[in-house]
C-alpha cells in the first residue's frame, strides 16, 4: 500500500528534512508542484485536495488557509506550524507523550506536530506530573538552546554570513508562543519560565529543566525520578533515557538523528537535579516528528525512513 503526500511549503528548512526522509520510499507518492505553481493558490488547493496526507510547513495564518481550502472529508493533516498546537479538533503529534497516545495520533484526521522545544521540555516534565512526582502546580523554569536553523532562511543566512553572535538569547519578554503549548501538554497548572537561546551551530538542541527535591511530592528521591523516566521510555524507541556517568552534554549530541536523549544530573547532597534532554532541532524536533506522525497515520512502521 501507498499513499499521496503533499508537503505545502516544501521548499523552507522542515519541508526539506521531510522530503529527504521520504525519499526513496515506495510505500509514500509525492505530490510536488513546480517554482512556478508552488505559489499559486488553485494549484496548491488541487494539490491539497488530491492527497491522502498534506503536511503543511507554513507560517500559522498560511497553515490556516491551506486547512481551509481542503474541500473534502478524507485528507488527513499533519501541521509543523504554531497554529494548531492547542486548537480544539487536533491531536498533539508527541507520541511518547503518553501510554497510548499513539493510538490517538493513529485515529486522528488533524495532527498538530510539536514544537522543538517543547518536545524536549515535555519528555522530561510530562511522566512526572502524569507519575504524580511533580505537583501539577510546580512553578518550573526550562532554559534551551537551539541550532540556528530553527530560525529559518532568514537566521540561516545571518548566522552563515558571519553577522551573528556564538549565542543569543531570546524570547525576553517572557511570552514565548511555545509557553500555552508547554502547559497544557504537560499538565501544569502554571507555565515555565521558558528562556530559549540560539547558538552558532547548524543544527542541534538541549534542554534543560533545573529543580529542587523539594519541588516534588514527598518522598520522591532520585531513584524514584529515573524509574518514572524508564517507565516511560521503553528501549527501542525514538526517547531514550540514558543512565550514564557522562559529566558533559553537547548541543551536538544527536544532531543528524530522529532520536532525543533523556539524561538526569543529581546531586544528592544539596537537594537538585538537572533534567537534560538532546535532540536535533530538525529532527525529532520537526521533519523527524512528522515523518513519524506519518507513519503511525497511515499505518506503517512507525520509524520508518528515521535516523535513530
Amino acid at each position: 500500500m501507498s499513499v499521496k503526500v503533499f508537503i505545502d511549503g516544501g521548499a523552507g528548512t522542515t519541508g526539506l528534512e521531510i522530503n529527504d526522509r521520504l525519499a526513496g520510499r515506495a510505500d509514500v507518492e509525492m505530490i510536488v508542484l513546480d517554482d512556478a505553481r508552488r505559489k499559486d493558490a488553485g494549484a496548491r488547493a488541487e494539490a491539497l485536495n488530491a492527497a491522502d496526507f498534506v503536511i503543511l510547513c507554513l507560517p500559522d495564518d498560511a497553515a490556516r488557509e491551506a486547512v481551509s481550502l481542503i474541500a473534502n472529508d478524507r485528507v488527513r493533516v499533519i501541521d509543523a506550524s504554531t497554529a494548531h498546537r492547542v486548537a480544539p479538533g487536533w491531536t498533539y503529534g508527541f507520541a511518547e507523550l503518553d501510554p497510548g497516545h499513539g493510538d490517538a495520533i493513529a485515529a486522528a484526521r488533524f495532527v498538530t506536530n510539536p514544537g522543538c522545544y517543547p518536545t524536549g521540555f515535555l519528555a522530561l516534565v510530562r511522566p512526572l506530573v502524569r507519575a504524580g512526582l511533580l505537583p501539577a502546580d510546580a512553578r518550573v523554569s526550562v532554559n534551551a538552546t537551539s541550532g540556528y536553523s530553527g530560525g529559518g532562511k532568514a537566521m540561516i543566512a545571518e548566522f552563515e554570513g558571519g553577522g551573528a553572535s556564538a549565542f543569543r538569547p531570546y524570547g525576553l519578554s517572557l511570552s514565548h508562543k511555545h509557553v500555552p503549548e508547554m502547559t497544557r501538554h504537560a499538565g501544569l497548572t502554571h507555565g515555565p519560565i521558558f528562556q530559549p537561546a540560539v547558538a552558532n551551530t547548524y543544527r542541534g538542541m538541549v534542554v534543560e529543566v533545573p529543580l529542587h527535591l523539594a519541588q516534588f511530592a514527598p518522598g520522591t528521591d532520585v531513584d524514584a525520578i529515573k524509574s518514572a523516566f524508564r517507565a516511560a521510555y521503553p528501549a527501542g524507541g525514538l526517547v531514550r533515557f540514558v543512565d550514564d556517568a557522562v559529566s558533559t552534554v553537547s548541543i551536538e549530541d544527536d544532531a543528524g538523528t530522529d532520536r532525543m536523549t533523556l539524561r538526569l544530573f543529581a546531586n544528592r547532597g544539596v537537594g537538585q537535579v538537572r533534567l537534560v534532554a538532546t535532540l536535533d532541532n530538525l529532527g525529532k524536533g520537526a521533519g523527524g516528528a512528522a515523518v513519524q506522525n506519518l507513519n503511525i497515520m497511515a499505518g506503517f512502521a512507525p520509524l520508518a525512513g528515521l535516523v535513530l
